[in-house]
């Protein structure tokens, strides 16, 4: 045999070498691999993941609910106001039919006092009204203040890096230290 012919065999049973370990071929020696791999990431990357992103979630929706619950409780005080509101109409109109009954001689008197209590009820339900209004303000404007403060410090966090946090604190410091 020629000295080539001698290469080329030894080449081909150290390739037929290579491409088997344990006698196992090799492809199947990376599947595992790559079986093994995948498996160990899922364990230790996807659940912790896969947890946080619920979490997240579960917060999200439990603020949703606050905020609806805030919604339906606004929503239950116009209602309670709008009736208290119709109700001082009825009373309104009770106090004036009790006037007419009265008679004539009576009528300017009875009406004047009915207005006067009307009025009275009608400011002490104002009153009453933009209160529980000026509370229901509070509460939609602190749950929204709460929300941009949470998005903003998110953001904020998301977004300034350590670099960006040593030059707005060397700018404060130089500010200050320009001061008299």
């Amino acid at each position: 045999m020629r000295p080539l012919a001698w290469t080329a065999l030894a080449a081909t049973m150290a390739q037929e070498h290579t491409e088997k370990l344990l006698g196992v071929p090799m492809w199947i020696w990376q599947l595992a691999n790559l079986t093994l791999f995948l498996g160990v990431l899922g364990y230790f990357v996807a659940r912790p993941l896969a947890q946080a992103f619920r979490k997240r979630q579960e917060e999200v929706a439990e603020r949703g609910r606050q905020a609806q619950a805030r919604r339906v409780e606004a929503a239950r005080l116009e209602v309670e106001i709008h009736e208290r509101m119709a109700r001082l109409d009825r009373d309104l109109d009770e106090v004036r039919a009790r006037g007419v009954a009265d008679g004539e001689a009576a009528r300017a008197g009875l009406i004047e006092r009915a207005d006067e209590e009307a009025e009275r009820v009608r400011r002490e339900a104002q009153a009453e009204i933009e209160r529980r209004l000026g509370l229901a303000r509070e509460q939609l404007k602190r749950a929204a203040a709460d929300l941009t403060a949470s998005s903003a410090r998110d953001l904020l966090a998301r977004e300034v890096t350590e670099e960006d946090r040593k030059r707005l604190l060397s700018e404060s410091l130089e500010r200050l230290g320009g001061r008299p």
